[in-house]
């Protein structure tokens, strides 16, 4: 038994016919022709793809399956991570910044209290690679959307005052921030005294003491602030305006 096995194994090898020529020859051109391809193309070279826009609120709510929130977390990753893409990584100056907030947009529509976009938006897509028109529209950006929602947002609107303040050393961009900051939040005891009280200190460091000494007297007499501890600390700081100690 064991050697008629043997027997018809190697019969059935010897009826198997050769590879044809042909065969051969097609098999080495094709080779030789897929490495001229390659010379002639050189190096793969990796192409930048647009963020493009986003879908409709709408689409968006269709999309998640009645899980907006976890939705817009996802939307937060993909638009995070345009930035790297295979064989590069792209510059924030190089990005959309109309799609970018537009991204940004569709995720609080359908997160309203996630901090994560004005996050990114004030410390994120303002950084240095950057430059100072699509700085400037990212942090116009989050000034308008802490007018949505001050009580939660005060501390990217803080973020971008200091950022024109800093960053673009445009002192009257970030005084409008600073004082649009203290006019939203001034009734919102949540929000930190050195928040609401931003504007003041811009003033202060500006030497422009007048109008410093104008706003402490104002809120020490407004009754707004009840905080013994602040009280105390504004009229430090007014008694030391009047005596030019600072």
């Amino acid at each position: 038994m064991k050697f008629n096995f043997i027997r018809h194994f190697f019969a059935k090898r010897k009826a198997q016919a050769p590879a044809p020529k042909a065969l051969w020859v097609l098999l080495v051109v094709g080779l030789l022709t897929s490495v001229a391809l390659s010379t002639v193309r050189g190096k793969p070279k990796a192409n930048a793809e647009a963020l493009g826009w986003p879908p409709s609120h709408q689409g968006a709510r269709l999309l998640s399956l009645d899980e907006p929130v976890a939705f817009a977390k996802i939307l937060n990753l993909v638009t995070q991570a345009h930035d790297v893409q295979p064989g590069l990584s792209l510059g924030y100056g190089q990005l959309n910044y109309d799609q970018l907030t537009a991204w940004l947009d569709l995720s609080l529509a359908l997160d309203p209290t996630a901090q994560y976009p004005l996050m990114a938006g004030a410390r994120l897509y303002t950084q240095g690679s950057a430059d100072r028109e699509r700085q400037r529209k990212m942090t116009d950006w989050v000034a308008t959307r802490f007018l949505d929602d001050p009580e939660r947002r005060w501390p990217w609107m803080g973020h971008v005052a200091y950022v024109a303040r800093v960053q673009f050393k445009d002192q009257a961009l970030a005084m409008k921030y600073a004082e649009t900051l203290r006019d939203k939040t001034e009734n919102l005891p949540s929000v930190p005294a050195w928040a609401r009280q931003l504007d003041i200190f811009f003033k202060i460091e500006s030497k422009d003491s007048d109008t410093a000494k104008f706003l402490i007297g104002g809120l020490l007499h407004s009754g707004k602030i009840t905080d013994p501890n602040e009280i105390r600390f504004l009229a430090h700081t007014l008694k030391e305006l009047e005596e030019g100690k600072r």
